[in-house]
């Protein structure tokens, strides 16, 4: 039941996101326009790069070594203040780097880097992974939600015009910088001093950096899109792809949701040697994140075309032709999310899970430099879902000995079918009707009854799953 409050905590966040970018993204996209949407996604994304070099794993390791020893608390207070103390270190000195390269080498978009700094600065901040060890996400949930609420209001305040770029960026640094510090005085009530002789933070250096490995290999493919974009293409293209691949990602992020969760959970029944539950546990997630996917995949699809131009403005009528190339992703990584985050790292398997997010890094760059040249945008989206279904292949591959993949795969045909039924028929009515906020609710309410009475007619497990989740 923990879970499951965790699960719809997080998960509620995720929705919030959906819905902030509803009520910003229309007016920032207008407000900024592609160019200086695109100096944005630019410089944040190499500002993105210091920020993971900085954290260097320790948010995935912290987040497990807390669940690992969440019953001791002197134990899990020593790893805090030892963890902590080598992300302020790893941090500093990944700013001052960050800082170097920015005043040798950027002139023309020097003052948007500096102002991005403010990013590096709240992950030095962030003790969000000491909570999620604890599988206490309400408090993280609910200072997120305040934080973005208030960062909501001072948008439309704030940004009005194409030259406010500067006080966008700084408004969204400084928002994260001080929602992490909220966080803080939680700390008190959950952990106790530890003498800083006791700290040993050097001791956790190696086992953060084996994590760190698969991390920003995964975010290089993430990443790197938008960076090739931005030397290989244009500003203007580098803005359409960048909102597509956001409204898909906040699509994702209500599947992905589930990782966040189950990571500490799974790594708690490890430590505990619940090896039975550890597989079950997997079985769950992929059936419910399959269940889930599935229809937003093929209902983002449906929509996209003319969702974009509606949703943005009528300089984005590419972008929603990204959206339908990109939208697979969304199963691909909730595939990948599970047997990579939910499974391999939290039972030390991590090696595997770097290799498979090796290949996807590799294989995405390569792609990006072929199809970029000739498809712009459209091809570092095809780039994308090419690279997350390798990692996730991969993946599967890896997990073949000790994970029955028929199990995960046997009941896909019944999400699948009622999910194609689904985007057929949505597709068609989008094409007949004008976009609007009374037709997007119509189209995705018809999706929804579409998707629903698919899967109950077919029996699919998830049905199984929810009537059992009501009963307790």
């Amino acid at each position: 039941m923990q879970v499951i409050k965790n699960y719809l905590y997080n998960a509620g966040y995720q929705i919030l996101l959906m819905f902030a970018p509803l009520i910003t993204t229309p007016y920032i996209s207008r407000v900024l326009g592609p160019h200086a949407s695109g100096i944005n996604s630019y410089t944040n994304g190499w500002v993105t790069f210091f920020c993971l070099i900085g954290q260097m794993g320790i948010t995935l390791y912290g987040n497990r070594e807390v669940a690992y020893h969440r019953d001791d608390k002197r134990e899990r207070s020593r790893i805090f203040w030892g963890v902590e103390a080598l992300q302020l270190g790893t941090i500093i000195l990944s700013m001052l780097a960050y800082l170097v390269i920015i005043f040798i080498f950027s002139t023309t978009f020097r003052t948007f880097y500096l102002l991005q700094t403010f990013w590096i600065i709240a992950a030095g901040l962030d003790v969000s992974w000491y909570f999620m060890g604890m599988e206490d996400f309400k408090k993280t949930v609910v200072r997120n939600t305040i934080v973005k609420l208030v960062t909501i209001c001072l948008i439309f305040v704030v940004v009005k015009q194409e030259s406010d770029l500067w006080k966008y960026i700084l408004l969204l640094g400084l928002a994260q910088v001080g929602g992490n510090i909220t966080l803080w005085p939680y700390l008190r009530n959950s952990i106790q001093w530890v003498s800083p002789r006791f700290w040993k933070p050097f001791q956790h250096f190696y086992p953060a950096l084996i994590l760190f490995i698969p991390t920003i290999t995964t975010q290089i493919y993430l990443v790197v899109n938008k960076l090739m974009l931005g030397r290989l293409g244009a500003q203007d293209a580098l803005g359409q792809f960048d909102y597509a691949d956001k409204i898909v990602k906040l699509v994702l992020a209500i599947v992905t949701a589930t990782g966040t969760v189950m990571l500490p959970h799974v790594a708690n029944k490890f430590a505990k040697g619940d090896v039975k539950g550890v597989r079950q546990s997997l079985y769950n997630s992929f059936e419910f994140v399959t269940a889930l996917a599935v229809p937003m995949m093929f209902g983002l699809m449906a929509i996209s075309k003319k969702f974009a131009p509606w949703f943005l403005g009528g300089k984005y009528v590419p972008t929603g032709e990204i959206m339908f190339i990109e939208a697979p992703v969304i199963l691909f990584i909730a595939w990948s999310n599970v047997i990579g985050t939910q499974y391999l790292m939290p039972v030390k398997r991590v090696n595997e899970f770097t290799v498979s997010v090796t290949v996807g890094a590799i294989s995405n760059i390569i792609l990006n430099f072929i199809l970029i040249p000739r498809y712009v945008s459209n091809g570092a989206a095809l780039a994308t879902v090419c690279a997350e279904f390798l990692v996730a292949a991969v993946q599967l591959y890896c997990v073949r000995t000790t994970i029955r993949r028929r199990v995960l795969f046997k009941n896909l045909w019944r999400y699948l079918l009622p999910g194609f039924i689904m985007f057929w028929i949505v597709y068609h009515i989008n094409a007949m009707m004008t976009m609007n906020i009374i037709n997007l609710v119509f189209q995705g309410a018809i999706g929804v009854i579409i998707y629903a009475v698919g899967v109950i007619i077919l029996r699919a497990p998830i049905v199984k799953q929810a009537q059992e989740i009501l009963r307790k």
